[in-house]
Order: structure tokens, then C-alpha cells, then sequence
């Protein structure tokens, strides 16, 4: 029987499947409408499903006290997320080059997240590990960007 701690790695690499094809899916309402539109469609359905799914499990809440209210800028930091990658998958980057940047992008913010403590994070130092992980991220990325592509 698997533990939690190896089924967390899976589900965090099913996940990046996941983003793949709502990067996909996203670029593509981008073709046949706006970016904008490209924007609202999974945002309307994600929160008409969220909210069935309330209404159908009645889950207790996790904590008795309110989230920050830094955390409820989530809703606009993702509507921009699904427009931009909805324009860098309609570009030559394809999807293969923005998950590639997007994943490069991920990643500084979370070193500079975690050197400055942002959020209510503790605040670390990255180890060399991390460091060098980074490094073969944007070695990646610029392989894929930079390489152009096959016709």
C-alpha cells in the first residue's frame, strides 16, 4: 500500500499533465473566441462545479477563521494566467515552449518567495540542489525556445 509522501510526487506530476491540456484547451477557446473568453469559459465552469460540489458534500471548513485577504487575488492572478498562456500557446512558443517558460517562471518566483518569506512563508535559503534544478529548467526552456521549430 502506498503512503501519502509517494502519492504526493505522483499526483504533483499527474498534475503538470493536467495544466498541460488546460494550457491546450484555454489556447484553443483563445482561437474561436477572445482571450478574454479564452478566460471566462473555465473560470464559470470551474466555479459552477466548485460550487456543486459544495452543495453536494457540504464540507466542514478547515479553519474556523477567514484566509488572508491577499489570497483572494487567486480569481485575477489566474484569469491573467489563462489569458497570457492562451496568447503563448497561440505564438510560436507552441505549448511546449510556454509550459517550458511558464515552469522557468514557477520556480524564480517560488526561490524569490521563499529567500523574502512572501505570503506568510518562512523564510529559506534554497540549497544548491534547488539552485542547480532552476538552472537546468531555463537550460530546458531555452533548448525548446531557442531551437525553433521543424516544419
Amino acid at each position: 500500500m502506498r503512503t501519502a509522501s509517494t502519492l504526493h510526487p505522483i499526483a504533483a506530476f499527474l498534475t503538470g499533465g493536467l495544466l498541460s491540456l488546460m494550457v491546450l484547451t484555454n489556447g484553443t477557446l483563445a482561437v474561436y473566441g477572445t482571450l478574454l473568453f479564452s478566460s471566462w469559459v473555465p473560470h464559470f465552469t470551474g466555479t459552477s462545479a466548485a460550487l456543486a460540489l459544495l452543495l453536494v458534500l457540504r464540507p466542514k471548513r478547515a479553519q474556523p477563521t477567514r484566509a488572508p485577504l491577499w489570497s483572494y487575488a487567486a480569481g485575477i492572478v489566474g484569469a491573467f494566467t489563462v489569458m497570457l498562456t492562451s496568447a503563448a500557446l497561440n505564438s510560436p512558443l507552441a505549448l511546449s515552449g510556454t509550459i517550458a517558460l511558464g515552469l522557468a517562471g514557477q520556480v524564480a518566483f517560488s526561490i524569490i518567495a521563499d529567500l523574502r518569506g512572501l505570503f506568510g512563508l518562512p523564510k529559506r535559503r534554497p540549497s544548491t540542489r534547488e539552485w542547480a534544478a532552476f538552472a537546468l529548467i531555463l537550460v530546458g526552456a531555452g533548448l525548446l525556445v531557442l531551437s525553433g521549430t521543424e516544419a
